[in-house]
C-alpha cells in the first residue's frame, strides 16, 4: 500500500495563495479628477481619477503608456439610476433621495446579502478595466437621511469590506470624505479623497493619512485659492481647486 503524504491544510492554503500586492501612493503624487466631458489626458500628473463606467478603455491604455496610475470612481452608497447595471439594485435596497442629485438614492448598507455582487461586479470591472485602484463614493451614509437606521458600526463594517474586496483584486482604494471616521479606517485605506476641507474648516480630521504617509488629494470649489493652496502646501495635502462639474479644468496647488 502506497503511504499517503499528508500536507498540513495550512500550507496548501499558503501555496495556492500568492501575494496580493498593489499600488500604494505617497504624498506629493500630482493628480488629475475628471469624471465628465472628454477626458483631457494631457496633464502632466501621475495619477488620474476618472469614471469607471464611463472612461474608454482607451483612455486608460493612454494614460498607462505614460506611466500615469488610474484610480476608478464608482458610487458603493448611492444608487444611479442612469448605469448599466441600475437593474441588479433590488428596490428593498433604495433609500431616500441624494439632495440635490436628481436621480441618486442611498442604499442600505446593511444588506451586504443584496448588494455584495454588484459591488463586486463593478471592482471586477475595475480590475478587468485596468483600474489602479478605486474611489467609492458616498461612504457616509450613516450621516446622511438616507430612509434606514444606519449605524456607525454599519458603515465601518460595509467601508473595511469594501477595502478587503478591492485589496484582493489588487486595487490600491480610497476612503472619500467620512471623516469622522478615518481614525478607525486609514489603516484599511491607501489614501483620502476630500471634497471642500477648507471651506468647511475639516481638515485637521485628515492629518492621520498624512501622519501614516498616505496622501490627501483634496477639491475644493471656492475660496481664496492662495490662502487655500497656502494651507494645503503646509499640510502636505495634494489639492485642486475645481469648479463643481469636475470637467477638466483644474487649478493645482503644488
Amino acid at each position: 500500500m502506497k503511504r499517503l503524504l499528508l500536507i498540513p491544510l495550512v500550507l496548501l492554503l499558503t501555496a495556492a495563495t500568492p501575494n496580493v500586492t498593489w499600488w500604494r501612493p505617497t504624498p506629493g503624487t500630482s493628480w488629475q479628477i475628471q469624471l465628465q466631458g472628454k477626458i483631457n489626458t494631457s496633464y502632466a500628473v501621475q495619477m488620474y481619477d476618472i469614471d469607471l463606467f464611463d472612461a474608454p478603455r482607451a483612455v486608460i491604455r493612454t494614460l498607462h503608456e505614460r506611466g500615469v496610475k488610474v484610480v476608478c470612481y464608482f458610487n458603493a452608497g448611492a444608487f444611479e439610476d442612469w448605469r448599466p447595471d441600475a437593474g441588479a439594485f433590488p428596490p428593498e435596497v433604495l433609500g431616500n433621495p441624494l439632495e440635490g442629485w436628481p436621480g441618486e438614492r442611498w442604499l442600505d448598507i446593511r444588506r451586504m446579502d443584496l448588494l455584495a455582487p454588484i459591488m463586486r461586479a463593478r471592482l471586477d470591472l475595475a480590475r478587468r478595466k485596468g483600474c489602479d485602484g478605486v474611489d467609492p463614493d458616498n461612504v457616509d451614509g450613516y450621516t446622511h437621511d438616507t430612509g434606514f437606521p444606519l449605524t456607525a458600526e454599519d458603515q465601518l463594517r460595509y467601508n473595511r469590506w469594501l477595502a478587503q474586496e478591492a485589496h484582493a483584486r489588487g486595487l490600491a482604494i480610497g476612503l472619500k470624505n467620512d471623516l469622522d471616521q478615518i481614525p478607525q479606517l486609514v489603516a484599511d485605506f491607501d489614501f483620502a479623497i476630500n471634497e471642500q476641507c477648507f471651506q468647511y474648516r475639516e481638515c485637521d480630521l485628515l492629518m492621520p493619512f498624512i501622519q501614516a504617509n498616505k496622501p490627501v488629494f483634496g477639491i475644493e470649489y471656492q475660496g481664496n485659492r492662495a490662502a487655500i493652496c497656502a494651507d494645503a502646501n503646509r499640510r502636505n495635502f495634494d489639492t485642486l481647486i475645481k469648479r463643481p462639474d469636475l470637467r477638466a479644468w483644474r487649478v493645482a496647488c503644488r
